[in-house]
């Protein structure tokens, strides 16, 4: 079940088809794990071609930069990529790295000879819950697992892929996703949710969690690595600007930006997309500034719902030394439908 199920309404844009990253056409997410209890690899397809012959347009942020997403310095350099997005977890960020990077060239003969190639890997810390010193790594064959896994539509959330051993508000989250229709464009955020205080937890409006701490707690303010799509033609200074807007909805329900936290965002469009053999001028389409606002209200709407979302769909989780971590009661919460 999913936030709105339970009549967990967020905002006032309305969603996508699917309510998931994967409306901004071309979109695509796939999961992959060794075990069912240990921390995998996400993979996201950032549109419908392939990205090291039409690189892409993006930007990125962080409100408190406790964690890790390669290629962050070129990309602040270049406001382009050439590679899908990646997430696992914190000690594994190498190891997708280097199966991005043997998968990738395989099937790109050109890829790091021709041009420099470095894969965007974001990551969470599982490891109250997962045993990342002797669970399976991600190797090459998790990381391909992964990326042919990817599909557009309903996007599998919770304790999957790299979101399997991801604690939010003291109960097992992971991947969420949510997204927002403005007019002709949409906006997709996906989370791996990795955060919170139980006692800072605020559920639509209203701050369960003070309740909630009398039953659980959490083991650490933790991070989320926030990605955003949209297919609005938005160029790499604006793409950073939006990629700001996620931090907003992570407020919403109690994030604070905390010191040991990582909340750090990827946002992207799949318009303005580039040709590898480009001729010396292009042109570019650009959505006026004035019509951002918009965008930045269903990027803050959609990463709130999307954080609800893991939360929704999490499962309890035994951790390596026995301990679980408990799945959201969501339904002692749920309003009627409408409300």
């Amino acid at each position: 079940m999913r936030a709105r199920d339970h009549g967990f309404v967020v905002g006032q844009l309305p969603p996508g088809a699917a309510n998931s990253i994967t409306d901004v056409a071309g979109v695509r997410v796939g999961h992959a794990n060794a075990l069912p209890d240990h921390t995998g690899v996400t993979a996201v397809w950032p549109h419908a071609g392939d990205p090291f012959s039409q690189p892409y347009f993006c930007g990125t942020a962080a409100l408190n930069g406790a964690g890790e997403l390669t290629g962050a310095w070129e990309i602040e350099e270049w406001g382009a990529r050439t590679t899908p997005v990646f997430l696992t977890g914190t000690s594994y960020v190498g190891a997708v790295y280097n199966g991005a990077t043997h998968v990738l060239t395989a099937r790109q003969p050109t890829m790091a000879r021709d041009e420099v190639m470095i894969p965007v890997v974001g990551e969470c810390d599982p490891s109250s819950w997962c045993d990342l010193r002797d669970g399976p790594e991600p190797g090459d064959e998790m990381v391909a697992r992964a990326l042919d896994d990817a599909r557009g539509g309903a996007t599998t959330e919770g304790q999957v892929g790299a979101g399997v051993g991801m604690e939010t508000f003291g109960y097992a989250a992971g991947i969420g996703t949510s997204s927002r229709v403005v007019g002709e464009h949409v906006v997709g955020v996906l989370v791996l949710s990795n955060f919170g205080l139980t006692e800072r937890f605020v559920l639509c409006g209203r701050p369960v969690g003070q309740s909630l701490a009398n039953e659980t707690a959490s083991s650490g303010e933790g991070s989320c690595i926030c990605l955003v799509a949209t297919d609005a033609p938005l160029l790499p200074h604006q793409l950073k600007r939006l990629a700001r807007r996620p931090f907003i909805g992570l407020a919403r329900t109690g994030s604070y930006g905390s010191h040991g936290s990582g909340e750090i965002a990827f946002a992207w469009t799949t318009a303005n997309l580039l040709q590898r053999e480009a001729p010396a001028e292009t042109a570019l389409r650009m959505l006026d500034d004035e019509l951002l606002s918009a965008l930045f209200a269903a990027c803050a709407e959609a990463a709130e719902e999307a954080v609800l979302n893991a939360l929704c769909a999490g499962r309890d989780l035994r951790g390596y030394s026995g301990q679980v971590l408990p799945r959201f009661p969501a339904e002692r919460f749920a309003l009627p439908t409408g409300a």
